[in-house]
């Protein structure tokens, strides 16, 4: 219970906002752990990527993250909630897989194929800096959109996903065969 008194919401999703853009605008690894504690805490669930105190955290970065991503990446925000340490954000990254993504998609030479994927990122905080990012995607989802998983042979879905998010007057219950 380091940070006893409410900070105001305002506050963590101003950090939350400004690490977002040092990773993606400003591709500033020193900006980037400013917005951290001294010893943060990453991790990208589907992969098990990431990295544990400033140090580990740092070579993530700098080696498969920041500056890493396709020339044309977008992050789309699609909902926030703010509590007193945490911030939860829902966004859709959307690129064209032209460079390696080691942290996503390890080993796998770029597809050239278009990705629209929603996340779901946890950021918790102490005493108004971030100490872990917990990044959630549909694995599934992505591989089915690179090309290397084949949606017909298993019940997995492609920018589908990202498209009933945006969009609630797409069809439900297509993979489903029968009805209930």
């Amino acid at each position: 219970m380091a940070d006893l008194k409410e900070r105001p919401s305002t506050e963590l999703a101003a950090t939350f906002d400004a690490h977002v853009k040092h990773e993606f605008v400003d591709q500033d690894v020193d900006a980037t752990m400013r917005t951290m504690v001294a010893e943060p805490y990453l991790l990208h669930l589907p992969t098990l990527t990431g990295g544990v105190g400033a140090a580990a955290v740092r070579r993530f970065y700098s080696r498969y993250f920041i500056g890493k991503w396709p020339a044309d990446t977008k992050v789309v925000p699609v909902s926030r909630t703010v509590g007193r340490d945490q911030v939860v954000d829902e966004l859709i990254v959307s690129f064209t897989h032209d460079v390696p993504l080691e942290f996503a998609l390890p080993g796998i030479k770029p597809t050239g194929k278009h990705v629209e994927l929603p996340h779901v990122v946890v950021m918790k905080f102490e005493n108004g800096k971030i100490a872990h990012e917990h990044i959630y995607w549909d694995q599934a989802s992505l591989l089915v959109q690179v090309g290397l998983l084949d949606p017909k042979m298993l019940p997995a879905v492609g920018v589908e996903q990202a498209r009933t998010l945006l969009d609630k007057s797409q069809p439900l219950n297509t993979l489903m065969k029968t009805e209930h």
